[in-house]
């Protein structure tokens, strides 16, 4: 059996913004790549949210754990 694959570092811009991913099975994604992936299905314990300003994020899915947040996954370089 397949298991979803899930997010478990982020590399960021010199500004903080989070440019890409790195999955539970090595793979690094592009955020674009990474917002399909999360949208298909193929990425689990995340979603992705239309902002008013028309952007696309993506974000953890909320389980009551305070530290399960984007900004505390590890980062890669």
């Amino acid at each position: 059996m397949n298991q979803q694959e899930t997010f478990v570092a982020v590399q960021k811009n010199h500004q903080g913004d989070i440019i890409s991913w790195k999955t539970s099975t090595g793979r690094v994604l592009s955020y674009q790549k990474a917002l399909m992936e999360v949208e298909s299905g193929a990425i689990s314990g995340f979603h992705v949210v239309n902002e008013q300003d028309g952007e696309q994020y993506i974000r953890s899915n909320p389980d009551g754990d305070a530290f399960n947040i984007l900004d505390y996954l590890p980062t890669f370089f």
